[in-house]
């Protein structure tokens, strides 16, 4: 036994059976470990696929993710998955070689400061200084990263760390035990509560990573309180709620951001007032109360002074706060804003050019709730979010609070790893899918047959509407009339393809990418100038959206 033996048996203790990575020097004793240790390893073709790989892996199963890379360049290439994790929470164990101890400071070969480098972008970040300490520095990067608010933490063990004899053995640490609720504050919250004419439950990410989706949907049940949520708070509440009214915030729902601004009280569980959400922040629902419900202690009263604060386990929360409620009047307000502001899709003449809001809404209406949906960054993912319907926040995977492009296709892969008997569709955008291409390679090794849409407008479809709106127009660097030729680059990865331009297309293509036994990838042609509607300009209210170019 050495440690990079070592390091396996951990792994292992923690019930991990599936990492991601790339070798390299300063891991070498680890991948000699792994080569016949029965672990599932898949090589990604950069780190930061591997990084991403993990993320995906992570929010499909709700285990901690991960990934594993060399020095140096190997460790940098993880900082931007490790960035995304932190943001949107999500538990990752990265694990990088280092130089020998004895190197350390002397600008060695793919000598990097990783600890360093680290620190702004991880929960917690370790050096392994000797064998000795080695088992309990993995368990406790496993308890930190599942425990509270999840997030990233990176061990970095030297090169003589990892080929040093030892008999230690792995060790388990126990999570700590969520903080308990203030009787008196759950007291205050049921009474705000009682007096409430126009209630709103505001649902963020965090429903989903503390388990509390049930509780939550009895909580909403009970109450019959409308419901709005965040990009990663998607699938937390039933598409067919009465009362939900969708996603809020810059590109959010017209029902969601009209509503809330009328409410006199809001319920905010498991979200953070992100300025996406919140648009100028003085004018976010300027009438309410506020009960904060969250694990983290420090988003209590960081952006919005909460009348009442919760900080502790969402699910006793949510179970005692579930009490039925007096208001008519305000669900028959917030019915009537549903049913004015539904999306319309209508009927497309077949020789049309494809609308991707009513493609988006044929691929939700013939997927079944257990589909896993990954996207990009960018216009797609937005109109993903507003025009697709989710049923689970296990099931919807983006990269919310960073916004990486490139995060999709190797997300996809690591969901692909974690639930293989459930279909993983990936939407993706012309300009993202480039950022981390390579990752096409991973999918025959990984034998991860998902589906690929591929929404490509030629431009950088974010950037370019605001652009238009905002830069009187002069699309600097966002025209990509030179892109590949997809289907034949992903043929060059052994995956089948078809390019469709038109409408009547879509039903027969759709048909042959649903019943692929393999991985496919959809390429679909759109107008370079769709954009995504509605959109609030940076820093105005929410009720100022936008609704086109005029």
């Amino acid at each position: 036994m050495n440690g990079a033996n070592l390091i396996i048996e951990c792994l292992k203790a923690h019930h991990v059976d599936t990492i991601f990575g790339y070798p390299g020097g300063a891991i070498m004793p680890t991948y000699d470990a792994i080569y016949d240790s029965g672990l599932d390893h898949l090589l990604c073709r950069n780190e930061q696929g591997a990084a991403m790989a993990a993320i995906g892996y992570a929010r499909a199963s709700g285990k901690v993710g991960v990934c594993i890379a060399t020095s140096g360049p190997g460790a940098t290439n993880l900082v931007t998955g490790l960035g995304d994790a932190l943001m949107d929470s999500i538990p990752i164990v990265a694990i990088t070689g280092q130089v020998a101890s004895p190197l350390i400071g002397t600008d060695a070969f793919q000598e990097a400061d990783v600890l360093g480098l680290s620190l702004a972008c991880t929960k917690h970040s370790f050096i392994v200084q000797n064998i000795d300490e080695l088992p309990e520095i993995i368990a406790k990067a496993f308890e930190i990263a599942k425990s509270g608010r999840p997030g990233p933490v990176l061990i970095d063990v030297p090169k003589d760390v990892q080929v040093a004899p030892t008999t230690a053995k792995p060790i388990v640490n126990s999570l700590p035990k969520t903080t308990a609720l203030c009787d008196k504050q759950l007291t205050q919250a049921l009474e705000l509560l009682k007096l409430a004419k126009r209630p709103m439950a505001y649902i963020g990410g965090g429903v989903g990573m503390a388990g509390a989706v049930p509780a939550l949907r009895y909580f909403l049940h009970t109450t019959q309180m409308p419901s709005i949520v965040t990009l990663k708070g998607l699938g937390a509440v039933s598409p067919d709620d009465p009362y939900y009214l969708g996603m809020i915030g810059m590109h959010g729902t017209k029902a969601a951001n009209y509503a809330t601004q009328e409410a006199d009280l809001l319920l905010v569980f498991g979200a953070r007032f992100d300025d996406r959400v919140t648009g100028k922040l003085d004018t976010f629902a300027p009438h309410a109360k506020v009960i904060h419900v969250d694990i983290d202690g420090a988003e209590l009263g960081k952006l919005r002074r909460p009348d009442v604060a919760l900080r502790g386990h969402l699910i006793a929360t949510l179970e005692n706060l579930s009490v039925p409620l007096d208001i008519a009047p305000w669900q028959q307000t917030v019915a009537q804003y549903k049913q004015q502001f539904a999306f319309s899709y209508g009927e497309h003449d077949g020789e049309q050019l494809i609308n991707p809001l009513w493609l988006l809404n044929s691929i939700s209406r013939k997927k079944t709730p257990e589909t896993i949906i990954v996207t990009d960054v960018g216009q797609h993912q937005m109109w993903s979010a507003l025009h697709v319907q989710h049923h689970a926040p296990e099931n919807f995977i983006t990269s919310a609070g960073f916004g990486t492009m490139g995060f999709g296709l190797p997300a996809a892969i690591g969901a692909k790893k974690a639930r293989p008997e459930d279909e993983v569709i990936l939407v993706s955008g012309d300009g993202s899918i480039m950022m981390n291409i390579q990752e096409l390679g991973s999918i025959g090794r990984g034998k991860a047959p998902i589906k690929i849409v591929l929404l490509d407008n030629q431009r950088l479809g974010m950037v370019r509407q605001w652009q238009s709106l905002f830069f009187n127009a002069r699309h600097s660097s966002t025209i990509l009339d030179d892109n590949p030729d997809f289907v034949v680059l992903a043929s060059a990865f052994g995956i089948k393809g078809e390019r469709i331009d038109s409408a009547h297309q879509v039903d027969a293509a759709l048909k042959r990418l649903f019943n692929s036994q393999e991985a496919y990838l959809l390429h679909i042609c759109i107008h370079s100038d769709e954009n995504v509607w509605p959109l609030v300009p940076p820093g105005a209210c929410n009720a100022d959206m936008l609704e086109s170019m005029e």
